[in-house]
């Protein structure tokens, strides 16, 4: 699937509330992106945290599966959806 930002941040939140059901994986968001569990709610109405949702769920292959399964997607949609967030090469790895 093509992604547009609107269509990637859809994804970005369903994949939010996707792990807001995982205590674990929530609690691991949480941590990672250092929001306390009542800041949640206005960082996503900001939209700002879209990237970040899918930056935690593309870390772990187990995330990815899980999180693709859940939402009902190809795993590499999560992938696709970042892109056209954060734009092409925007994710930092070196070849």
């Amino acid at each position: 699937m093509t992604y547009t930002r609107e269509s990637a941040h859809e994804l970005a939140m369903a994949g939010l509330i996707h792990l807001a059901g995982q205590p674990d994986l929530i609690e691991g968001f949480l941590a990672a992106t250092g929001l306390a569990p009542h800041d949640l709610r206005h960082a996503a109405q900001g939209g700002d945290i879209a990237l970040h949702v899918l930056d935690y769920l593309l870390e772990d292959d187990r995330r990815v599966l899980e999180a693709a399964a859940a939402l009902q997607v190809a795993p590499g949609d999560l992938m696709q959806a970042r892109t056209a967030l954060a734009g092409p090469g925007s994710h930092g790895w070196d070849i």
